[in-house]
């Protein structure tokens, strides 16, 4: 279990130095620079490192440390969770800048900074795990460092099918985000982290259950047995069309392309109780009385 160990002192290493990155981010750039960059960037960096180093352990861990399944899954819910309570915003996934852009939440400029920053602080998040798995502090990094070379497509399904593993994943993610978005982050966090924690361990076996494309274009793009076309298709369009899905069962319609909606009818948003409709009908039957009897009783000229 010493890798194991050395592996969660890597988690907390991250965690600790992307906040740090957040809290000098802050306070030495504009709102503005630290919202769609500085942000946007070490949350990427977080979710890369340590995606990775986890993904690692989830490939490596039950024929090389001994450990099964649930540990693994046990730690992806803790690292999502310190994730979520930490990210202070940030997303560190395209689709989920994209689905902000199409509800009106972000400008095009902002979505654009944010992409670039997530794409950086991904690349930043490869390079740094690969030199950190080049040191061969545990057994793990030195079997990985030996398969790096030879790794394989993440695809061990056929391609329609891997596409709708990753787009039904990607929508059920972006449903509760939809849901919970909100919500307090104390019932939030938990509740995304299991959210991931579950599509993990059902779609993980057929596709990776990346679910964000950043993440897939790093952690695998560049392994054998898929196309870069196959890729694309898989771990880009597939998540693209889950959240457009999600989006459009959510809200009805996509703000962004049009306001008509959809799927649900246009209800008023202020219901009027029946009693106070039936006291109201009955309120002016009574007045509309008092004055026909009042013209009758006044005398003929």
């Amino acid at each position: 279990m010493a890798g194991l160990n050395v592996s969660i002192a890597f988690f907390f290493l991250v965690v600790g130095g992307c906040q740090a990155l957040r809290w000098l981010s802050k306070r030495f750039l504009s709102p503005g620079a630290y919202g769609y960059l500085a942000r946007e960037l070490a949350g990427s960096l977080q979710l890369c490192t340590s995606g990775l180093e986890l993904r690692m352990l989830m490939e490596i861990g039950p024929w090389g440390g001994g450990f099964g399944p649930d540990v693994a899954l046990t730690l992806l819910f803790l690292l999502f969770a310190v994730h979520g309570a930490s990210f202070d915003g940030a997303s560190a996934n395209p689709t989920v800048s994209l689905q902000e852009f199409l509800l009106l939440e972000s400008n095009l400029a902002a979505t654009a900074a944010k992409l670039l920053a997530q794409g950086g602080g991904m690349g930043m998040g490869w390079a740094a795990t690969k030199l950190y798995w080049s040191w061969e502090l545990t057994h793990f990094h030195l079997i990985q460092n030996l398969i790096a070379s030879e790794c394989s497509s993440s695809i061990h399904t056929a391609l329609h099918h891997a596409a709708f593993v990753e787009g039904t994943s990607s929508f059920l993610f972006h449903l509760v985000l939809l849901k919970l978005r909100q919500s307090h982050p104390m019932y939030r966090v938990p509740a995304l982290a299991a959210t991931v924690t579950f599509l993990t361990y059902t779609a993980g076996p057929f596709t990776g259950a990346f679910f964000n494309p950043a993440l897939a274009t790093v952690a695998t793009f560049h392994c054998s047995g898929s196309s870069f076309w196959d890729y694309v298709q898989v771990y880009w369009l597939g998540p693209l069309a889950g959240m457009l899905a999600a989006l459009l069962l959510y809200q009805g319609n996509i703000p962004r392309l049009f306001q008509k909606n959809l799927l649900y009818s246009q209800k008023s948003k202020y219901k009027i109780p029946k009693a106070r409709v039936a006291a109201h009908t009955e309120g002016d039957e009574t007045q509309w009385k008092r004055k026909r009897e009042k013209s009758n009783s006044e005398p003929c000229a």
